[in-house]
């Protein structure tokens, strides 16, 4: 499986369409989605996904009024019942003979919502548009379920995940599977050497445990590493627990760690969101990463432009976006050259 950073011929989404993931907020997302779109179709092309071909004419008159030339822009109709193709597009990795191949992952809403059908089906339609052929990774007889947001890693047979999200009991995507097993799968299918497992990720994160929340490659040797210094805040502990484990697994290996400040924690109707910076997405020529109207946001970007020298970081007001439990990350998925 290439790095996000590795050279990439285009990026997918898809265009949001489900309102009940925004409760009284829906309104305002396409025009975040445009945002995204418009900074990353720039530099490369963006497939988007949408549900039928008569909506493709109203997203291309809105994104005219972000973009000059919609040129980098492809439409494909493609069901899905959520954006959040991170998680239920395949992963694109390459074969022995640097073919592109599409891993068909199985999918089931996070263990926790019922209407799926759609996501778990889109590695079939992709597979026409793209050509490519795929392979759907197997255990004991079944489909293994696996998420791209469960997972990072550094294109160097390095992988992060945690243990919250693939080997709890809780929103059990493969129940039953043990962790000699997972890096079994993760070594032969996605060319993995060592996986690192730290424990787990932020509180109000629907998935339980994504790692894309909380610790992010940059590149082969470094690492960007949620941190809380607030102690009264419920992520404190799980973060620095994260830490230790990650500072004692790589000591041996020359990984750089920089810390990643959490913002300060936000709620929305009530209702604790998984804001976070590490959910950021690196395309060809830029970073886009998520802010949210938060003092610790000019931290961050000062941080991101001091470990991307060679492209250009560009801040995403989330504080909308996160409503939907997701932010770039969440919503974007890489197709390598």
């Amino acid at each position: 499986m290439p790095a996000e950073w590795e050279k990439q011929k285009s990026t997918w989404v898809a265009w949001p369409h489900n309102q009940r993931d925004w409760p009284n907020k829906f309104q305002y997302i396409p025009f975040v989605f445009c945002e995204i779109i418009s900074k990353i179709s720039t530099h490369q092309k963006v497939n988007i996904l949408i549900e039928k071909k008569t909506i493709k004419k109203k997203i291309d008159l809105l994104l005219k009024k972000y973009l000059s030339n919609t040129k980098n822009i492809n439409f494909r109709v493609c069901k899905t019942n959520r954006v959040w193709l991170r998680d239920s597009f395949p992963i694109f990795v390459k074969n022995s003979k640097n073919k592109k191949v599409l891993m068909d992952w199985g999918f089931n809403g996070w263990a926790k919502y019922k209407n799926f059908s759609y996501d778990n089906k889109i590695c079939t339609k992709i597979k026409k548009f793209v050509g490519l052929k795929s392979v759907t990774p197997i255990i004991r007889n079944k489909r293994i379920i696996l998420e791209g947001g469960s997972i990072d890693v550094n294109g160097k047979g390095i992988l992060l995940t945690t243990r919250e999200c693939l080997l709890s009991n809780i929103q059990a995507r493969n129940p039953g599977l043990n962790k000699q097993e997972y890096e079994f799968i993760f070594k032969k299918y996605l060319g993995i050497e060592e996986v690192v497992w730290l424990n787990k990720g932020i509180a109000g994160d629907d998935t339980h445990g994504h790692i894309d929340d909380i610790a992010r490659f940059v590149n082969e040797k470094k690492i960007f590493l949620a941190y809380e210094s607030n102690k009264n805040d419920i992520n404190y502990k799980s973060l620095k627990e994260n830490y230790l484990i990650l500072k004692k697994t790589i000591k041996t290996k020359q990984i750089k760690i920089i810390k990643i400040p959490m913002p300060k924690a936000k709620y929305i109707n009530g209702i604790r969101v998984p804001a976070t910076y590490l959910n950021f997405y690196v395309a060809n020529k830029i970073v886009l990463v998520p802010i949210f109207n938060d003092k610790k946001d000019r931290i961050v970007i000062k941080i991101f432009k001091k470990h991307f020298k060679n492209r250009k970081i560009i801040p995403i007001d989330c504080s909308l976006l996160i409503w939907g439990f997701g932010a770039i990350h969440c919503m974007t998925q890489q197709e390598p050259r």
